[in-house]
Parts: structure tokens; C-alpha cells; sequence
């Protein structure tokens, strides 16, 4: 049996527009996706474990991977390193397994340059209000911070006509049932609907 190269979606959004929330309610929704887990140099928050949240690295490690050309994608963000294992993801789309890269705007330009049939994402607050207000509802963040981060915000969000998608973050189950309608339409692209039913259009053809 021919097993269907799963699909490889790109979501990203600005800091506190709800994108992680949303990707995890995604996963528990629907089986045979994954998160991609990233490579970053910044320490583990607490409760974080690695190889789940996160594969923490140290700088010299994550440089030797970005020599040998390892990464689908990587950037610095706020002085730490991230990056995306090109190797990972590639054997998990082999496998038939559907991959979410949350990454950013910048993440998102490199990866299409070598995964042409990708499908992208962006995730929008309602209002800058919200998104201030939600990263101020952390309570994790100095004054200073949430003021660049508010910055780099509008910044990321001059970048969503680059995207296949829109996801307006307001109401969080209207914004899950619209993401998780994404990924359904992408599953059953005509391409992908000759590969899983290949069987079933030979009979009902022959």
C-alpha cells in the first residue's frame, strides 16, 4: 500500500495573537498531525521538556547544524536562535504524517523556497488592544518587552498577504473551527484525493 506524503503547513502570527493555544487545540482535533519541534539555543521555561517543547541546543551545536545546511529554516528572535530540522520534518512527511511549522514571517519565506506545495496560515488578533492585552495578561514580560514586542508585532502583521490563509484569533472556537477547516480542505486537495483513493477511482473507473 502506497502511503500519502503528508502535508506541511506553515503557521505563524504575532506574539499573543493565540497561535500556540490554537495549534494545540488543532492537534487534539484532528489525528495523523504533529507539531515540528524546533531547535533553539534559549534556555528551558519551566515545565518545558526537551525533544517536546523544544530540542535545546547550545549556539556552537546549532551553528554546526546550520553549516551542514540542517535547517529548513532558522533566525534569531529576541538574542536566541531557533531552527527547523530539515531531516525531521522530511522523514514525518514520508511517513504520511501532516507537519505545522510555527514559525515566523521570515521562517515562512525560506521554508517555500524549498517546499513549494506548502500550505500557510496567519493567525490575526482582533484588535492591537486584545494583543496588548493578552501579553500584559501573561504577566511574564517587563514593560520594555511588551512594548517591542507590540512593535514587532504590526511588523509580522505587514506580512500576512504573503499567506494562503487568514484566521482572525477572536473568538477561539470560531478561530479553531476555521483552521481546523483549513487543514480538512488541504487533506482532500485533488492531487492528494488521486493519491489516497487511487484504489477506489481504478474500481469505479474499470
Amino acid at each position: 500500500m502506497t502511503v500519502t506524503k503528508g502535508q506541511l503547513f506553515i503557521v505563524s502570527a504575532p506574539s499573543g495573537a493565540g497561535k500556540t493555544s490554537l495549534v494545540n487545540a488543532l492537534l487534539e482535533r484532528l489525528s495523523g498531525i504533529e507539531v515540528s519541534v524546533s531547535h533553539t539555543t534559549r534556555a528551558p521555561r519551566l515545565g518545558e521538556v526537551s525533544g517536546i517543547d523544544y530540542n535545546f541546543i547550545d549556539q556552537t551545536g546549532f551553528q554546526q547544524i546550520v553549516d551542514k545546511k540542517g535547517f529548513l529554516e532558522y533566525a534569531t528572535v529576541f538574542g536566541n536562535s531557533y531552527g527547523t530540522s530539515k531531516t525531521l520534518v522530511e522523514e514525518k512527511l514520508a511517513q504520511g504524517v501532516d507537519i505545522v511549522l510555527e514559525i515566523d514571517w521570515q521562517g515562512a519565506q525560506q521554508v517555500r523556497k524549498v517546499m513549494k506545495n506548502c500550505c500557510s496560515i496567519f493567525i490575526l488578533p482582533p484588535s492591537k488592544q486584545v494583543l496588548d492585552d493578552r501579553l500584559r495578561g501573561r504577566g511574564q514580560d517587563s514593560e520594555e518587552v511588551i512594548s517591542k514586542r507590540m512593535r514587532t508585532a504590526v511588523d509580522e502583521m505587514m506580512h500576512y498577504s504573503e499567506y494562503d490563509f487568514l484566521v482572525v484569533n477572536d473568538d477561539f472556537e470560531t478561530a479553531l473551527s476555521e483552521l481546523v477547516a483549513v487543514v480538512q480542505s488541504q487533506r482532500q486537495v485533488m492531487q492528494r484525493g488521486k493519491q489516497a483513493y487511487s484504489t477506489l477511482i481504478n474500481q469505479l473507473l474499470n
